[in-house]
């Protein structure tokens, strides 16, 4: 089982909890939370229960506990579009971990008001973010530095696993490809959207409870 990468002096554990963590930095990433998303599906008429949003709370909570983070990175659309209570709960929430730093590198639905980032838990990066030689970004960059790492979100990357008498499972994946990895969406109400990797690329499945190199 292989689940660390090694790029220049940043050895990156990439974890079953659909997060990487550096130790060198003490952080950990992760991208396509999607908070939030639950309550809109319920403005819509759609009984789509706020628990499933609680798991992902329980599974940062463990992360923190396990690895003490100096700092914790999101790597965009942390909450899903509109402002609605789940953000206060969030925040709320993030306000129990004092001694770690909370990054948000904004997505395509992190639109709420300027107000609402200020008055947050979150450090706010507009642009993508350079760390050592790290470049977090939430869409995957077209222009990445042979110097650099690009880790990001945004496609929730998954494969199709076929067996012998044709059954199948979809499972989330790291993606690493040339120097862009991509991340899994952490979010448990989030989906999937199946790639196709091109020769050279990386595929690390998550199975739950460990992660697997595809080959």
């Amino acid at each position: 089982m292989i689940s660390d990468i090694i790029y220049k002096n940043h050895p990156l554990k990439l974890l079953p909890e659909k997060a990487i963590w550096e130790p060198n930095i003490s952080a950990i990433f992760l991208a396509d939370l999607h908070f939030g998303k639950a309550a809109h599906f319920r403005k819509s008429g759609i009984p789509i229960p706020e628990p499933i949003h609680q798991e992902d709370l329980n599974q940062i909570t463990n992360l923190i506990l396990k690895y003490q983070p100096n700092d914790f990175y999101f790597l965009g659309d942390l909450f899903h579009s509109d402002w609605n209570e789940q953000w206060e709960v969030l925040n709320q929430f993030l306000k129990n971990f004092t001694e770690t730093k909370f990054h948000l590198i904004k997505g395509n639905h992190d639109v709420l008001s300027p107000i609402a980032y200020t008055r947050s838990s979150f450090q706010i990066h507009l642009q993508p973010l350079e760390l050592g030689n790290l470049l977090l970004s939430h869409e995957p960059l077209e222009s990445v530095s042979v110097d650099q790492l690009n880790l990001c979100g945004h496609i929730h990357p998954g494969i199709r696993l076929v067996g012998k008498a044709r059954q199948s499972v979809r499972i989330p994946v790291f993606h690493l490809s040339g120097n862009q990895l991509t991340l899994p969406a952490f979010g448990n109400f989030t989906g999937l959207a199946l790639i196709t990797p091109k020769a050279g690329d990386q595929i690390f499945g998550v199975t739950g409870k460990k992660i697997i190199q595809i080959l």
